[in-house]
């Protein structure tokens, strides 16, 4: 395995670290399937990739407003 670091929302980071070691290892495999997934296949354009994460959030209930306060509360 190899380290890297990538910038994370302080919920997100926050929930990483109060997690139990075998969470964290759980956490840490799927991440890497997924940038693995994510990377693997033909190279997608970088629009497309925003959009589909755009639409998961969506989905899962992130609104226009809720994303501008996030990123805002810096």
């Amino acid at each position: 395995m190899t380290t890297i670091s990538i910038q994370v929302d302080a919920d997100a980071a926050r929930a990483f670290r109060q997690a139990s070691a075998e969470e964290q290892r759980k956490l840490q495999i799927l991440l890497s399937l997924r940038l693995r997934e994510l990377t693997a296949g033909p190279a997608r354009p970088l629009k497309d990739i925003m959009d589909e994460i755009g639409a998961h959030a969506e989905a899962k209930g992130l609104t226009p407003e809720i994303l501008g306060s996030l990123l805002n509360d810096t």
